[in-house]
């Protein structure tokens, strides 16, 4: 195994390559017990997780970000808004 040392920041595209190899597992890792029930809570939880970090990379973006900001920010409110519409398409609870 070949050993990296990392020394200072990791470039924007050097984390996206580092990201596009590990594996998917399709596996949501949620912050909170469930409340609501488990199917449901997991939706709502993986919601409010996308929200609060779409909020905070559009605070960035806003408060001075270049391109990259914007961009993060943009993935980010993807990623809101699937969510979104996953919790939407679950039954009424």
């Amino acid at each position: 195994m070949r050993q990296v040392r990392i020394v200072g920041q990791m470039s924007h595209h050097e984390l996206k390559l580092l990201l596009d190899a590990v594996p998917d597992t399709r596996e949501l890792i949620l912050r909170r017990e469930p409340a609501r029930g488990a199917e449901w809570n997991a939706l709502y939880d993986a919601w409010s997780d996308a929200h609060e970090e779409a909020e905070s990379a559009w605070l960035t973006w806003r408060s001075g970000g270049g391109r990259e900001a914007y961009l993060t920010y943009r993935a980010a409110a993807d990623l809101e808004d699937a969510a979104q519409d996953a919790v939407a398409a679950s039954p009424a609870v």
